[in-house]
């Protein structure tokens, strides 16, 4: 059996229009349906309970909405600063090098990603009663620093969503031409020269979308926070407030916050497909 290539760009087209073309497209456009379906039944529930305009304004100017959007912003800007320091350089490793557990090694990156976030909370709170985790507490008060504050909330929120930015930074390092890297040594640049100026430069783009992507995740973090930190009120985000609303039948309150943390999450989202590395944008 002979197989011929499509000659022109119509012999192309045709090709796919092929069965599987016709149901891997209408997957997508069921699962995509699907999503939109959703959003919209949060939005057409605030129109049926008649929560207009004014009613949006008088929910979003409220002060304990406005503080879980500070306290959100807040805690996972600085989780995202914290995630970076780390995932720059474990990605890099990871990328460029070679060495004995290295498998292992990406079993633990990948823990937190496919555990329960209930179980991130729950190792906290069994770090801190260990007797090392106890000295880091203590000394922590001693210096009038609780845990159950906005540091906790940064806490889990970094540890549920380092190892997402970890991964996105090693595929960024990935597709970085390393003849580009030789070069640069060659011309007598040093490592640590080649990493600042040639090969952060060329990863930028996929940087700052595993960033983007992180903090994503963060700012939606839930189930660590209930476990380690709680639901007071000096320590409510936009995830636990949402929580503690429909706990006492405010759902309408609880919806336009989700809303908002839907819209902040897909603009997140647009830009971090947008800077991906290998993706077009259309």
């Amino acid at each position: 059996m002979i197989f011929r290539l499509p000659e022109s760009s119509t012999e192309v087209v045709k090709s796919k229009r092929n069965g599987l073309f016709v149901v891997t497209i209408a997957c997508l456009a069921i699962f995509v349906v699907m999503v939109c379906l959703l959003i919209l039944a949060d939005i057409f529930y605030l129109m049926h309970w008649g929560v207009g305009l004014k009613k949006l304004g008088q929910i979003l100017s409220s002060p304990q909405v406005l503080d879980c959007l500070r306290r959100s912003f807040v805690t996972s800007i600085i989780a995202l600063l914290l995630i970076l320091m780390t995932a720059v350089p474990v990605g890099y490793a990871l990328s460029r090098y070679r060495f004995f557990g290295h498998s292992i090694i990406n079993t633990f990156i990948d823990m937190p990603i496919v555990l329960p976030p209930v179980v991130l909370g729950i190792s906290l709170l069994a770090f801190f009663g260990s007797p090392l985790g106890h000295w880091i507490k203590v000394g922590l008060q001693h210096y009038g620093i609780s845990l159950v504050s906005s540091l906790g909330i940064v806490m889990c929120q970094y540890i549920v969503s380092v190892s997402y930015c970890i991964r996105a930074v090693k595929a960024s390092f990935d597709n970085v031409d390393r003849r580009l890297e030789h070069a640069a040594l060659t011309l007598g640049c040093s490592q640590f020269q080649t990493f600042r100026w040639v090969t952060i430069p060329l990863a930028r783009n996929g940087l700052i979308a595993g960033g983007i992507m992180a903090w994503a995740r963060a700012i939606g973090v839930f189930g660590p926070l209930m476990v380690f930190v709680g639901t007071g009120s000096r320590v409510q985000v936009m995830p636990t407030n949402m929580w503690l609303e429909l706990n006492v039948g405010n759902i309408e309150t609880a919806l336009v916050v989700a809303l908002i943390t839907m819209t902040i999450a897909s603009i997140a989202l647009v830009v971090a497909h947008f800077l991906a590395p290998g993706r077009k944008w259309s």
